[in-house]
């Protein structure tokens, strides 16, 4: 073993891998052929709907006779209903309806032990990295669609006593073809220290001037900040750059000033100086539509684990910036934004800690200094953690029509 290890190890780093991630995935391949005698395997899709053993692939003989189904507007459908304790380790979907206000539309819902409400309440685009309801070809470290047309996930999910997944679709259409797979396992038991996966959606059509967008409201309970998905739609008086907010992580009883934060928003996900398309494991941006003045964007804790032991609250501000001149021209035309730094050469001049901070105009900078305002956007965020509860005390989802406004709408598009 500690042989096969080693030469595990060596071919990682032939391909470029870090010691650590070598190791990890030596070990971790070297467990593909280990005996699991206490687990079993299994698969729901409409051809096995229940998941049960010898139970699949019954109607028409065996030769496919429930590959998919239709989901009506308004209807809801049970994908996984399943008793015991067990994880979740994928899950397959693909549909022909993929425009940005049906993918809005789905909501996909994922109840852990019989709870009252769902840990898992979301938009089932945005959720499967199809940021704003526009799907794309990407792999990552937790979502996959190998060509725009279907939607992967590989989050490992937990359950104790029973685990429920269902879709809803609240658009005024139907979907005419679903096809899914949820591949799980069974087992004995979990230990104490195993946690609930939770995902969190929500929306601010437009953002207060100042005040921070919550990426993930404050919850309680011991657990681990998985990351996020977000995008963001310019707003349309504002065109120019959007992207200088600070992630702020509010942790364990932060109030005033948080215990983690950024430099920037495209700092946050791992590049600089601006933000176009780019995709990796932990990181990348799916969307930079500046014809639209649309971003659709990600970033996964999972090299780097933001843990919390009492709660945590996940904020990102609001702010952009351009030259000095433009910004007073946007003061000019009464845009709401408000200035609050100014960049130029080896100077950094912070306004809000001057008496320039109600006049930009009076500082004695170039035309063309780098000027930071607050300004207002359209934001939503998927947020992914982990609980030590299977409920999250979260408001409910938004209602459809406020989940769809001001989405684009393009052609529809075959599978």
């Amino acid at each position: 073993m500690i042989k096969l290890i080693s030469h595990l190890t060596f071919t990682c780093f032939a391909i470029g891998l870090t010691a650590s991630a070598a190791r990890s995935f030596a070990e971790g391949t070297a467990a593909l052929y280990k005996k699991h005698p206490n687990v079993e395997s299994r698969w729901v899709s409409f051809e096995n709907p229940s998941g049960e053993k010898g139970q699949g692939g019954k109607e028409n003989r065996g030769a496919k006779g429930h590959a998919f189904d239709s989901l009506q507007a308004g209807e809801t459908k049970v994908l996984l209903d399943v008793a015991g304790c067990g994880i979740i380790h994928r899950m397959w979907f693909t549909l022909r309806e993929r425009e940005p206000e049906m993918l809005r539309s789905l909501r996909l819902e994922m109840v852990w032990d019989g709870a009252d409400t769902p840990a898992v309440s979301v938009p089932f685009g945005d959720f499967c990295c199809a940021i704003l309801g526009r799907p794309t070809a990407f792999e990552n470290a937790l979502f996959a669609n190998p060509e725009g047309r279907s939607f992967n996930c590989y989050i490992p999910m937990p359950f104790r006593t029973g685990a429920k997944i269902s879709m809803t679709n609240d658009s005024h259409r139907p979907v005419l073809k679903l096809f899914y797979d949820v591949n799980y396992t069974l087992t004995d038991s979990h230990p104490e220290d195993v946690l609930y996966f939770h995902a969190y959606w929500r929306r601010e059509r437009w953002t207060s001037l100042e005040k921070d967008f919550e990426v993930l409201p404050r919850v309680c309970g011991e657990g681990r900040f998985l990351g996020a998905n977000i995008g963001v739609i310019i707003h349309p008086d504002n065109m120019g750059w959007w992207g200088e907010g600070e992630v702020k992580m509010y942790m364990d009883g932060d109030m005033e000033y948080p215990t983690i934060v950024g430099t920037g928003t495209e700092d946050y996900i791992g590049t600089g100086w601006g933000q176009g398309v780019y995709q990796q494991q932990y990181q990348g941006s799916l969307i930079a539509d500046a014809r639209n003045g649309q971003y659709g964007f990600y970033r996964y804790h999972i090299p780097d684990p933001v843990y919390f032991h009492e709660d945590l609250r996940v904020t990102i501000q609001q702010m952009g910036g351009s030259a000095k001149k433009n910004v007073l021209e946007l003061l000019e035309k009464g845009v709401p934004v408000k200035p609050v730094s100014v960049d130029y050469g080896t100077t950094f001049v912070k306004l809000l800690e001057t008496s320039l901070e109600a006049d930009l105009d009076d500082h004695e900078s170039p035309a063309d200094a780098w000027t930071n305002m607050y300004r207002q956007d359209d934001w939503s965020a998927v947020a992914f953690f982990y609980l030590d509860s299977p409920e999250n005390g979260l408001p409910e989802i938004a209602p459809v029509e406020s989940r769809i406004e001001g989405l684009l709408k393009p052609s529809r598009r075959s599978k």
